[in-house]
């Protein structure tokens, strides 16, 4: 029971050792709704650039 025990433990701490870096482009799919709204309203009142 002890060795099954040990395994568990073992692979659990391999999976949260793992790095994984994506991009924003990565995660939206092309077809979502948040790519049309984007594509359809123009946000830049919100964030001016000279503000920045």
């Amino acid at each position: 029971m002890n060795e099954v025990m040990d395994m568990m433990t073992k692979n659990q701490t391999n999976e949260r050792e793992q790095l994984e870096i994506l991009t924003i482009e990565q995660l939206v799919p092309q077809d979502h709704l948040v790519r049309k709204l984007d594509e359809a309203i123009d946000f830049s009142f919100i964030y001016p650039l000279d503000n920045l």
